[in-house]
């Protein structure tokens, strides 16, 4: 088993946003939603491999308690420069030996996290 898809609520008519953080911030690859399903409440982005998936859901209304997802990248410290110069805040939380990690939001209030990992304890 693995992961194939993340599915998280971002507010409805903020795409622009959407694509900017995801897309642009984080660098990852935007996919064509599948037929029959609706393209106007969804926005789909390639992760990894041919088919894992973020789904962004269009809603009314965001939960994000301690819900979150976590991307895995080759260079953690860049990933966290470039979000900071984008003013997004980050925060470090409970280390994981060999997986070094922070949490940030992203624009519709859903926890994210990043992480690197090095090894498998």
């Amino acid at each position: 088993m693995r992961l194939q898809h993340v599915s998280v609520v971002i507010e409805r008519g903020r795409d622009d946003e959407a694509r900017a953080f995801y897309g642009g911030l984080l660098g990852l690859e935007e996919r064509p939603v599948p037929p029959k399903l609706p393209p106007d409440d969804l926005i789909w982005f390639r992760v990894g491999g041919d088919d894992l998936e973020l789904h962004l859901v269009k809603g009314d209304e965001v939960r994000n308690d301690l819900q979150h997802f976590c991307l895995v990248t080759d260079d953690l410290d860049a990933i966290r420069a470039r979000l900071e110069e984008a003013g997004v805040d980050t925060r470090d939380t409970t280390e994981i030996v060999g997986r070094p990690r922070f949490f940030c939001h992203d624009p519709f209030g859903n926890l994210v996290e990043l992480t690197h990992i090095e090894r498998y304890e």
